[in-house]
């Protein structure tokens, strides 16, 4: 392949026997695109070829090298993702749309999570007035309602996973030739699937913190199988039958369950897609990962959020994106052969404010599946200390 330079545009450096590194500049007749523009003068729309990336293209011209994985260049997507104002286009719309009504119950469980205090007082006093019935059904008709609450919540997991099964379908398609064609094209979704990762981080974060909702349902367990014994009639067995009972249990009996429900759902969507390779997940979930260090770190792109919640947002999505990807990659998201910039993204959150980010640091130290693997760089598991 050759290259020809111009007065305007100095000769590329050379090619590696790899990859060949260009850019494509905008012809100065046409405006800048306000929006997904580079650090530079925003190319035109109408070529895919021109791009306000850098990119990587093999020798082979039939083939496109996939950003992210020639090992000779450390190349990171570098575009804007606008998580505040990205709207769908056409294409996006019938994903997106189905994606918005789940959504859009978020706010609420997350409301009615937070404001969850639990029947713990009733509940002890029932258990320490055994032979008392009017304290006994006290603490049914307290715990009753607080049940349906979670049954609730653990419906509105059901939901998620399956809008991050559209959501993966659509950003791991043949649509385009690699992630960042993705993110980049379709803001839409990639705004829809940061939310899900955001949700699932606050979620779990109010869950641990929140022993009543294990205790709660214990103890309506408890109550369920005794007055079962008893031929008791109980109330609220038709709203929680014991095979749900059972579900639900599960799902609150591990510590971040929201995060095990995405990442075995999608475990799940790679396994009943096995035509489509594992990489063309994984990779998403890793240049996710990168766009949000990208933007954090990029004084330029930092400069566009229009409200400090925007950067918060964004560095619980890269947390929340690393940990799915240490859950559902192979080898996990500290190994050396990660796709993930682990030593730059733990970087970016020490360079928060103090006490901004303890909990996003706890949340990589203590709910990731591979960081004390002994293949864990030992400096990645010093910064985390």
């Amino acid at each position: 392949m050759h290259f020809k330079s111009t007065p305007s545009n100095p000769p590329p450096p050379p090619p590696t026997a790899e990859c060949v590194l260009y850019r494509a500049a905008a012809p100065p007749c046409l405006p800048a695109l306000p929006v997904l523009s580079g650090l530079g003068p925003s190319p035109p729309p109408f070529t895919q070829s021109l791009r306000p990336v850098t990119h990587l293209r093999y020798r082979n011209m039939g083939n496109l090298l996939k950003v992210l994985t020639c090992t000779d260049l450390e190349q990171e997507p570098n575009f804007f993702l606008d998580f505040e104002n990205a709207q769908p286009t056409e294409a996006e719309r019938e994903v997106w749309e189905q994606v918005d009504v789940v959504l859009k119950d978020a706010k609420g469980i997350l409301d009615e999570l937070q404001a969850y205090k639990g029947a713990g007082q009733e509940i002890r006093e029932a258990i320490q007035n055994p032979n008392d019935d009017a304290l006994q059904e006290q603490a049914w008709a307290a715990v009753v309602p607080l049940v349906g609450k979670l049954k609730k919540f653990y419906e509105f997991s059901q939901r998620l996973e399956a809008a991050l099964h559209s959501l993966l379908g659509a950003l791991t398609s043949e649509t385009y030739s690699d992630p960042t064609q993705h993110l980049e094209r379709e803001q839409a979704l990639a705004k829809q699937f940061a939310e899900i990762l955001h949700f699932t981080l606050r979620f779990d974060e109010l869950k641990m913190t929140n022993p009543a909702i294990q205790n709660d349902f214990s103890y309506y367990r408890r109550t369920l199988s005794r007055m079962r014994i008893n031929n008791v009639p109980a109330e609220g067995e038709n709203e929680v039958n014991n095979e749900l009972a059972n579900r639900i249990s599960l799902f609150y009996a591990d510590a971040t369950p929201m995060l095990k429900t995405l990442s075995d759902g999608t475990t799940k969507f790679v396994s009943e897609n096995k035509n489509l390779p594992i990489e063309n997940t994984t990779d998403c979930l890793s240049t996710m990962a990168s766009v949000c260090k990208v933007m954090l770190e990029t004084p330029e792109y930092r400069s566009r959020f229009t409200s400090e919640d925007t950067v918060s947002f964004c560095l619980r999505v890269m947390v929340g994106v690393i940990i799915l990807y240490d859950y559902v990659h192979p080898v996990g998201a500290f190994a050396k052969s990660s796709k993930i910039d682990m030593k730059g993204c733990i970087k970016v959150l020490k360079d928060q404010p103090p006490n901004s980010v303890d909990g996003l640091l706890n949340a990589l130290r203590y709910t990731t599946k591979h960081l004390n693997d002994d293949s864990t760089n030992k400096t990645i598991k010093s910064m985390l200390q």
